[in-house]
């Protein structure tokens, strides 16, 4: 009888798992960056478009490394950090990539952010 109620446990943990994995529960992870996450290439950081949440998992932006200016970015957007190896993006209020240390997100994650007053994003190791 014991035997068979440690089955049922297991068996229930593992059905928990699957459930949890097939609705989103788990928390994003870096392991998304071995590949496309809602569209973004891995390495990357992908911006969508304003009030179109994941655009059908079509970014309308795609940054791999360095500075580059936003322009007409006004409103929330999400934001995706899909790069590898510890690499970051900051969101910065000049155009060149300065002043931009309040908004640093870790790779794997995904933001929602008002990028009206950001005027830069900045791709770079931590």
């Amino acid at each position: 009888m014991a035997r068979t109620e440690f089955r049922a446990k297991l068996a229930a943990a593992a059905a928990a798992g699957v459930m949890a994995l097939g609705t989103g529960v788990l928390a994003a992870s870096p392991a998304h960056a071995a590949g496309a996450w809602h569209g973004c290439p891995s390495g990357a950081v992908c911006i969508y478009p304003r009030d179109a949440g994941w655009n059908s998992d079509r970014p309308s932006h795609v940054y791999w490394q360095g500075v580059y200016k936003l322009y007409g970015q006004e409103g929330t957007h999400f934001i995706v950090n899909n790069q590898t190896d510890g690499w970051v993006d900051r969101l910065c209020y000049d155009s060149y990539g300065s002043y931009c240390d309040a908004y640093v997100q870790p790779p794997g994650t995904t933001w929602q952010e008002n990028l009206s007053p950001m005027n830069s994003i900045k791709l770079s190791r931590y």
